[in-house]
């Protein structure tokens, strides 16, 4: 695969860690070798896996000639974050319009995300309702600021589209060349599954490197069918665009939705849990709408011997601890 012939523009210096996390592991009763790729360590305001796909969408608009950024995500978004963080960098304006996907539940004082909005300089925030057609709505954004002659480059919610998909498909490539140099097995990978564009890039990327290595998706927003039809579109998309003859076979994409709770972004005491586990064994902050829920999937599958025993498992942290700052009522119960 030739990922150099894409445009980006090198918001990923270097690798990110994989760690072994032994404490944890221990805690889990030694029955699997647990790692974590920290892609919460990625560059970008506070981090996260959206950087990855933002070096290739981000590179597009410029290329486009776009003076400004419009993307929609959740009213704590993680995408919201770093695509405005990676804007002000770039000298952009950037417009966000955020889903209440929870009727109520965006609060312009809330700490967390929505904070970090306002101190990154936001350009403007549109609030409508859960279910609303988010790009119909991006659309509108767009229409008014070029009737006063911006230049407006939409990127959708998560950066998830086939471009986007494109930076956890050379995160694989990553993986596996860091596996190779530092004498690293896996047997098994567990990523977060939310807007498509990580788990759809890891599965693309797995493909077409000819890497046999099972992932399971946990699923933080839709129905489990939903979900793997979601990433397995995407993923495919992924491969045409790279100009790569394989598709994926709808078997490798597992996307379970048994750990989503009351909704998408509702804390579930498994999510209090997980975060806790790591946070007290390893000093790793996840947060608690996508990672903290990814990893109570990892630890409940780990209890019910779902990997075979002594498996190393590579876990996918994808960032997001801004969040854990507007959810202080449930961790401190």
């Amino acid at each position: 695969m030739n990922l150099a012939k894409f445009e980006r523009r090198g918001y990923v210096k270097e690798a990110t860690p994989i760690e072994f996390l032994p404490n944890f592991s221990k805690a889990l009763g030694n029955k699997i070798n647990v790692y974590i790729k920290r892609d919460d360590l990625l560059p970008g305001t506070s981090g996260g896996n959206k950087t990855r796909k933002l070096d290739f969408c981000i590179a597009d608009a410029l290329a486009k000639g776009a003076d400004t950024i419009i993307t929609c995500g959740a009213v704590q978004s993680n995408h919201c974050r770093l695509t405005l963080s990676w804007a002000v960098k770039e000298g952009l304006d950037c417009y966000l319009v955020l889903e209440e996907r929870v009727k109520n539940s965006y609060k312009p004082e809330a700490s967390g995300n929505n904070f970090l909005f306002h101190l990154l300089g936001v350009k403007g925030i549109s609030v409508v309702e859960g279910g609303s057609n988010m790009m119909a709505e991006m659309e509108k954004v767009a229409e008014k600021l070029k009737a006063e002659g911006k230049k407006p480059y939409i990127v959708p919610g998560g950066a998830s589209n086939a471009l986007g998909a494109l930076g956890y498909v050379s995160c694989m490539e990553e993986i596996m060349h860091q596996m190779f140099t530092q004498g690293l097995k896996f047997d098994h990978m567990v990523v977060p599954s939310g807007s498509a564009g990580t788990h759809a890039g890891i599965i693309a990327g797995m493909i077409g490197n000819n890497i046999n290595i099972p992932v399971t998706g946990i699923g933080v927003n839709r129905p489990k069918a939903k979900q793997q039809e979601a990433v397995h579109s995407l993923a495919n998309q992924a491969l045409e665009l790279i100009g790569v003859d394989a598709r994926v076979p709808a078997d490798k994409v597992v996307a379970y939705d048994d750990y989503v709770g009351p909704g998408y972004s509702l804390p579930t005491d498994a999510m209090v849990e997980a975060v806790k586990l790591l946070a007290t064994t390893e000093g790793i902050l996840l947060d608690p709408v996508y990672s903290g829920k990814a990893m109570s999937g990892l630890i409940d599958l780990a209890r019910k011997d779902y990997f075979p025993q002594g498996a190393n498992v590579l876990f996918l942290h994808t960032g997001g601890s801004p969040a854990l700052y507007a959810y202080l009522d449930c961790f401190n119960k």
